[in-house]
């Protein structure tokens, strides 16, 4: 049994502070669990973490002689549908995106070349949704508490996950951009090299042009670090933890393939919040002239999950889901293991995951959105069911 447990719980009530000056990287194991979860997720910090791939089998299988393994890709998977972006078309504040057969993206690259060829990059494809008894990696124990996949692999019906794999040739490119839903993300690399320029939260805004946008792309790693970007060069076996609001932008300068996820925890989930009211103000803004239709509220939420992926009655279930499985953890008092991984959570991290919970749950109820009132109950039982064990 491989547990994770944080040795005290951080002050919740203090929240996190991020000040990183540079990127702080470390082995794996040389630091604890409990040691990254305070230094760097609480406190909402980037580092790096080196060889984290040593045991991982798409590291022998995947890789031939330090690039991709074309042939074993496409003979194993060639029949998948996977998304590619086209990095030199933008679409709105993306790259156009399109989907072909693994084999048909296998012979681009067997013939792509850079003076001549578009540069196609194979972008988010849900590898373990679709191939879930295919152990290609195993998850890092620093990134183990992922509330967001532990849900969505938990519930058959939902049949989602934020779990990707990631294939590009040199010179392919994501543009500048903060993660979904202001999640924390991770990526590593099987082989080849990336560039990363970082802006700590607040910082883009410099960038922001006469019209309130940001940036497509912030043109090359130089420029991005003369106008005050952190950056990151990449290797094989390196996993990069990108924190909550910070934006980015990311170039492979190598064949690259690598394994990312997107993640929510007890330390990012009140950023999540914020960011949904955010957007859900915005989609009521939008449509305000409308405010007199009936269910006006409703239709509200279903552009809210249109434009952000999740609305308010989505957002519950996941989080009345979390709170319960880790509330019956405790009643039972056993250790809780989830669906999405073998990592076991001690006491200490169920509490802290509980009363992330109830903090939330007490903004949620302070916000008085009328998308909420079908939950109010709800939330202030669970209140009152996590409240108990701060007098234990």
């Amino acid at each position: 049994m491989v547990l994770l447990e944080l040795d005290s719980l951080p002050n919740i009530e203090n929240g996190s502070n991020s000040s990183s000056e540079s990127f702080q990287t470390f082995q794996k194991n040389e630091i604890s669990y409990s040691q990254f979860f305070e230094k760097y997720l609480y406190r909402n910090e980037p580092c790096v973490i080196r060889g984290i791939t040593d045991d991982w089998p798409s590291q022998q299988l995947w890789i031939h002689h330090g690039k991709p393994n074309i042939d074993y890709l496409e003979t194993n998977y060639g029949t998948s549908m996977v998304p590619v972006a086209n990095c030199e078309e933008r679409y709105f504040d993306s790259q156009a995106k399109t989907c072909m057969t693994l084999s048909e993206y296998a012979a681009y690259w067997r013939k792509y070349s850079s003076a001549s060829s578009p540069s196609l990059y194979l972008k988010d494809w849900h590898f373990m949704k679709e191939y879930p008894e295919e152990k290609i990696y195993t998850i890092p124990k620093y990134f183990g508490s992922d509330w967001l996949n532990e849900y969505l692999v938990g519930q058959d019906e939902l049949k989602d996950d934020y779990r990707f794999v990631y294939m590009g040739p040199n010179g392919s490119w994501t543009p500048f951009h903060s993660d979904v839903f202001s999640s924390f993300s991770w990526s590593v690399n099987i082989c080849g090299e990336k560039k990363w320029v970082f802006f700590r939260p607040g910082d883009e805004e410099k960038l922001r042009d006469k019209f309130g946008k940001l940036p497509y792309s912030v043109g090359t790693p130089e420029s991005a670090v003369s106008s005050g970007a952190l950056l990151l060069t990449q290797s094989v076996g390196d996993a990069v933890f990108v924190p909550s609001g910070w934006h980015h932008q990311v170039w492979n300068v190598k064949e690259t393939i690598s394994i990312n996820h997107n993640w929510i925890n007890g330390c990012n989930i009140g950023k999540m919040w914020e960011e949904i009211v955010k957007k859900l103000l915005e989609v009521e803004a939008e449509i305000s002239d409308c405010r007199d239709m009936d269910n006006w509220s409703e239709h509200c939420q279903l552009l809210l999950n249109s434009v952000h992926g999740i609305d308010i009655p989505h957002f519950c279930s996941f989080v009345f889901y979390i709170a319960q499985v880790r509330l019956e953890a405790l009643e039972k008092n056993t250790f809780l293991k989830t669906t999405l991984s073998h990592y076991f959570f001690g006491r200490n991290h169920i509490l802290f995951d509980l009363f992330s919970l109830e903090k939330l749950f007490q903004l949620m109820l302070s916000t008085n959105l009328p998308s909420l009132i079908t939950f109010e109950n709800v939330l202030r039982n669970l209140i009152e069911s996590i409240n108990k064990y701060r007098e234990l």
